[in-house]
């Protein structure tokens, strides 16, 4: 996530400088401390937080589990992991659910924090769950507040409880009361309460707020905030403690590029558990939190857990077998391959999920540069094609490629650089259907994916081992050898596996950003 890019980048870089140290001394260990307390720091957390992970971090760094260990650098890399899931909050806490529905929540903070957006994405996520959720307009003093819920109700396709129009008329306190009375009458198992925030902590604010919780006693009062204010959070959630005493915490705007410092500093001065994220604009743009997950990715570690959750949430199995079987079968059409680029877009940003990997910290400059247009360009040159030459791109000739070009706004060059996309794609699944090891030019094989269970050539010297008499490709295969040992790592500081890591991962290069830029389609710039 963007918002520990900065603290992310600080932190690998210094676990970088343990990686060539047999074993550490102790100096070695404060200046490791030193540097993760000064990037802490620079990141806005909250300074007790930061002396209370740095002290853990260096007692358990100057211990017998690092000294004992084979490799300490990476000793010191889990341990930081570990006491990172600590401060975030440990194990996810989930909602806590109504013994007789309606499970009621209550969304409290400034205004700004995004709470009205925050609703309407709570309550799409819930109804992803099966669950029947209302919302209950209760801000009936920022302008068009109410309006607002309305809209974002209507985009989550859930039904909202707004009998006043808001604009400093109407009393909230009711609204809340006959909104959940309501739910009730209307078979609705969750109610999402919209409070009204203020640009500062004041006591109007903490009165009103105290007498709806009063008012409809809530099963969980959702403290929102914003992620980029940094030190400002800490007094904010302290205040918010004592005037309405929340039971859990939203972080909202995750995607912004600021230090992050809320997310780390909340759970050590509250207590209180971060139960979702808000990580963009959109209503799908929302997950639940998990430390352990937060931690790998603040350490660039990757997500591999949630990346797999969202493609799962996209892709349609009976889809996905079909598409196997005619992979297998070598009938594998530019349809299906633009039903595949289109579930791919469906499952979110695809730069974001690219950046869930283990590694991609590095690459931010090539992430950032990433075009996802490129996929509806590509789109476009395949949906201006007939049925006829969808199903057999042979028949495309230069009259064709022409007035295909013309139909999708793009170039004769870009619909011959789709059509060779589509063979090299179209290869490469087969390849993995037969279970061969898929090639990727200039990429080599792709992990992870087929034919590792075969034996593996002997590599350097020793009996079996193969050695090109080609002195130009000789150095090539030491070469690659030595970059598949560094690679084993898994990250830019070696942490091989690790939470969320997949052991042996080998970090992308910027030549793989480009060759797979490439794949998902270069259009015209």
């Amino acid at each position: 996530m963007a918002t520990f890019g900065n603290l992310s980048t600080r932190l690998t870089d210094t676990f970088k400088n343990l990686r060539s140290k047999g074993k550490l001394s102790a100096a070695d260990v404060d200046g490791t401390v030193r540097e993760i307390r000064r990037a802490l720091l620079e990141a806005d957390v909250a300074l007790d937080v930061v002396k209370d992970f740095t002290g853990k971090v260096r007692e358990r760094a100057l211990g017998d589990e690092v000294n004992k260990a084979l490799n300490p650098a990476q000793q010191v890399v889990q341990i930081v992991n570990e006491e990172l899931i600590g401060i975030l909050g440990g194990e996810q806490r989930r909602l806590e659910f109504a013994k007789n529905p309606p499970t009621v929540i209550m969304l409290a903070g400034l205004q700004g924090a995004g709470k009205t957006t925050l609703a309407g994405k709570l309550a799409k996520w819930l109804k992803g769950q099966g669950h029947t959720p209302m919302l209950v307009a209760c801000d009936l003093q920022r302008p068009n507040a109410v309006t607002q819920l309305g809209v974002v109700a209507e985009q989550a396709g859930v039904d909202i409880y707004a009998p006043e129009p808001g604009n400093g008329v109407g009393d909230p306190v009711k609204v809340a009361k006959n909104g959940v009375a309501e739910a009730k009458r209307t078979y609705h198992d969750f109610v999402i309460v919209d409070t009204a925030g203020r640009l500062g902590v004041d006591a109007e604010l903490m009165k009103q707020a105290a007498d709806i919780r009063k008012a409809v006693d809530p099963d969980e009062v959702l403290f929102v905030i914003d992620a980029m204010i940094g030190q400002d959070a800490v007094a904010t959630a302290k205040a918010f403690q004592e005037g309405v005493d929340f039971t859990g915490v939203v972080l909202t705007k995750l995607d912004g590029d600021a230090r992050g410092g809320a997310a780390l500093s909340i759970r050590g001065v509250t207590g209180k558990p971060i139960l979702f994220a808000s990580t963009g604009e959109g209503l799908d743009e929302f997950e639940p939190f998990h430390p352990d997950r937060m931690a790998s990715r603040i350490l660039d570690l990757g997500d591999i857990l949630t990346l797999i959750e969202q493609a799962q949430s996209a892709f349609d199995e009976e889809e996905a077998r079909k598409v196997a079987e005619k992979i297998a079968s070598d009938s594998f059409t530019l349809d299906d391959f633009l039903k595949q680029m289109q579930q791919l877009r469906g499952a979110g940003s695809i730069k974001k999920m690219m950046g869930m990997l283990p590694g991609m910290g590095k690459m931010k400059d090539q992430l950032d540069n990433f075009d996802e247009r490129e996929i509806v360009r590509t789109e476009a040159i395949i949906q201006s094609m007939t049925k006829a030459e969808r199903q057999n791109p042979k028949i495309l000739n230069g009259s064709r490629r022409l007035r295909i070009a013309k139909g999708s706004g793009m170039t004769v060059t870009d619909v011959n650089q789709l059509v060779q996309r589509f063979e090299q794609a179209a290869k490469m699944m087969r390849t993995v259907a037969k279970g061969g090891v898929p090639q990727i030019p200039g990429m080599g094989p792709v992990p992870g994916m087929g034919g590792y269970g075969k034996k593996k050539q002997p590599q350097g010297k020793g009996k079996g081992a193969k050695r090109s008499g080609n002195p130009a490709k000789r150095a090539q295969e030491a070469t690659g050898v030595a970059a598949r040992a560094e690679s084993s790592g898994g990250s830019g500081f070696g942490l091989g596996g690790g939470a969320g890591a997949g052991a042996g991962a080998a970090m992308p290069t910027e030549a793989d950003m480009e060759q797979l830029q490439q794949m998902l389609g270069r259009g015209r710039r």
